[in-house]
């Protein structure tokens, strides 16, 4: 018999995952909290289709990969924080930021961005979250640190980007860093605290520039690379802190 705790852990990491499939879908086309349809043929989507990841009952779409990868994702994640929770976390808190990295991971992949009205939430999950964890000095320090040194990056690219166009003498509209990036900075600066948000920095960097290098490199083996190719920034930053968070 499954113990009643593993039980709960399943159900509620499977909710989880029907929440962000659901949440990811609507958000980014409707920035509210509306009814998903099928993007074949524009059928409403019910609850239960999200919780058993049903086809389309009008025209029969199956549902992406993308939401079943969520789901199973959604599933082992939430099992190994219940039982194995970070130390500066207990399991509840554990679930809820990384329910909240979840949902930002995913529109930034899918989607390449990162909505305000999610950083805000962040913002308000994070600033109790790192008064209890920093103090309220650290955990100002930490947000104003994730903001002005993700800005003055921001700011770099966009000057960068500009000076390449002149050069190139074309437009250039893909950019480094959106502001979306800054803002998420700052949630996590307010969460991790002073001075941990610059080690969250600086390893998101080390992992972007590996792992878009990697990238890039695919891309050119399969002959399909364009120069000042778009990556989401955003997981770099969501892996690095989660990895801190774990370590700390």
């Amino acid at each position: 018999m499954v113990p009643l705790e593993i039980l709960g852990a399943i159900i509620l990491g499977w909710l989880a995952g029907a929440g962000l499939n659901y949440l990811a879908d609507v958000l980014p086309m409707t920035r509210s909290f509306s009814k998903a349809i099928c993007p074949a043929c524009q059928t409403p989507y019910r609850w239960q289709d999200f919780i058993f990841l049903r086809k389309c009952d009008s025209c029969g779409r199956k549902r992406s990969p993308r939401a079943w990868i969520v789901q199973v994702l959604s599933l082992v994640g939430t099992l190994a924080v219940w039982f194995f929770p970070p130390d500066i976390l207990g399991p509840y808190a554990a679930f809820f930021v990384f329910f909240y990295f979840g949902l930002v991971f995913i529109m930034d992949v899918e989607h390449r961005v990162i909505l305000h009205p999610v950083s805000i939430v962040g913002a308000v999950l994070a600033i109790p979250l790192g008064i209890w964890l920093n103090g309220w000095l650290k955990t100002l320090l930490g947000g104003a640190a994730g903001v002005g040194i993700m800005l003055a990056l921001y700011y770099f690219g966009e000057l960068f980007r500009r000076a390449m166009a002149r050069a190139r003498k074309e437009p250039i509209d893909e950019v480094a860093l959106g502001f979306g990036d800054v803002n998420l900075s700052g949630v996590l600066g307010l969460m991790l605290g002073w001075p941990r948000i610059t080690a969250n920095l600086f390893a998101a960097i080390l992992l972007g520039g590996l792992l878009s290098g990697v990238y890039i490199l695919f891309l050119i083996i399969r002959k399909k690379y364009s120069a000042f190719t778009a990556i989401p920034y955003a997981p770099f930053l969501l892996i690095a802190a989660a990895a801190l968070i774990y370590l700390a």
